[in-house]
């Protein structure tokens, strides 16, 4: 197959002004993607009612408290070690089958252990559902299949396919909700399986229309894509744990006959979560000019982008904790019919604020190779979020909302002190983990 001369970043920089390659595809695609999970848990209450619910609720928040944690470095990886095949006019797809095998054996090992948890599961998540179960265990096959296209995408530059897979998962949906409330379903089972099998449509068009092709090229080593797996694997997944854990440990230690108080929560952490969505897309987008930036060495300029990044942070946590306390519960009255008062929605986007503030820190660690800090991190939070919440209140939601607050001002104190570490000991930003840390993205969309 012939290949088109690459053009020079900083050419390619200038032809496109001020949007980097990829911004408006991905950015419409993260945008569709977090305005229809508010609407799916619209529908989803309004066809089944708050307390029949529930198990959705807990079905979604255990679903991407495991998908992201354990797929987001599979997706990293792959969409780096692509990169770098590219950069050195080599074929992809010997990395592409190492990272499939990959992938391929981590579903393999969640299902089979949501297969010997069931029983557990079944009892104290999904009030004895064992549909819902079984949806887990199909969603764990379909997001890994999503998280690998992705990556795919977005190392052989398709941020169209990239936007669209995004997109389209939480697109279809909706239109496929929207279709049973129409219809009058109430099926629990119905739902659960349109969550799980939504990922697939938008993978599967993308495949048909051949923007997946890849060529060939020398054996791949484990070693391209195994480097920081392994501290990858670690922080994404207690990051991904921690930032879903409030509506899951309501329903661990709240009482079974109030499964009500589930959806609610869920709500609440869904509304305090809109500025950390609008954070993801500013980063999604600023990734390849980043990208560009460090790899032509212009790294002060990275610096700077960075810094701008950090206080457009500030500002947007900012915003949601004043949003939040003002018109939070209108907002959530409007949308949800409420349930929850102002001092848990303050709180919970206090955490949220936090958190975000952390996870932007956390990306500079890794852009210095501190990809073990990172993974340190994010265990240490998690431990002093589990600590808080057995033993900070007896009130259900606030010992919740209190461990939310605690954990996300661990992990942004360590990754502070990690960042300053570093910076004394003269580490340098490292153009191979510039992808790994502005794509850090534990929350969905």
């Amino acid at each position: 197959m012939s290949r088109q001369p690459v053009k020079s970043a900083s050419s390619a920089d200038q032809k496109q002004g001020a949007i980097p390659e990829g911004t408006i595809s991905i950015g419409i695609g993260l945008l569709i993607a977090g305005v229809t999970i508010y609407i799916f848990f619209k529908i989803g209450q309004q066809a089944l009612g708050q307390e029949e619910f529930k198990p959705l609720v807990s079905l979604w928040f255990v679903m991407f408290a495991i998908a992201p944690g354990f797929f987001l470095p599979v997706e990293q990886e792959l969409s780096r070690a692509i990169a770098h095949r590219r950069a050195l006019g080599q074929g992809t797809t010997p990395v592409v089958k190492k990272v499939a095998l990959l992938c391929g054996a981590i579903v393999a090992f969640l299902v089979a252990l949501i297969l010997v948890l069931s029983p557990v599961i079944n009892d104290n998540l999904f009030e004895g559902q064992a549909v819902i179960t079984a949806s887990l265990a199909i969603a764990i096959v379909s997001y890994g299949l999503l998280y690998f296209t992705k990556g795919l995408s977005s190392g052989l530059g398709k941020f169209p396919a990239y936007g669209f897979i995004v997109g389209s998962d939480g697109a279809i949906r909706v239109v496929a909700c929207t279709i049973l409330l129409v219809a009058g379903v109430t099926a629990l089972s119905a739902y659960s399986i349109i969550i799980v099998i939504t990922p697939v449509i938008g993978v599967m068009v993308v495949y048909l229309a051949g923007q997946l092709r890849t060529d060939p090229g020398p054996p791949a080593a484990w070693s391209e894509i195994t480097e920081n797996l392994v501290w990858l694997l670690g922080g994404s997944i207690f990051a991904a744990a921690l930032v879903n854990a409030g509506p899951i440990t309501v329903d661990l230690l709240g009482d079974k006959s109030d499964a009500i108080r589930v959806t609610q929560f869920g709500n609440a952490v869904l509304l305090t979560r809109v500025p950390l969505f609008l954070f993801q897309a500013v980063q999604a987008a600023l990734l390849p000019r980043l990208t560009r930036l460090a790899a032509r060495g212009d790294l002060d300029e990275f610096k700077v982008g960075f810094r701008r990044l950090v206080m457009l942070v500030i500002a947007v946590g900012v915003i949601g904790i004043v949003g939040a306390f003002l018109f939070g519960p209108f907002f959530l009255d409007l949308v949800y019919g409420g349930g929850i008062d102002r001092r848990t929605l303050t709180l919970l986007a206090i955490a949220s604020a936090i958190y975000m503030m952390a996870l932007a820190i956390a990306q500079a660690v890794i852009a210095l190779r501190g990809h073990r800090h990172v993974a340190l991190g994010w265990l240490l939070a998690f431990i002093s979020y589990v600590v808080s919440a057995w033993t900070v209140s007896d009130d259900l939601f606030l010992r919740v909302e209190v461990a939310l607050v605690v954990s996300s001002a661990v992990a942004l104190l360590y990754f502070i002190f990690s960042l300053r570490l570093l910076l004394r000991s003269g580490a340098k930003v490292d153009v191979a983990s510039i992808t790994e840390a502005v794509s850090e993205r534990p929350v969905e969309p």
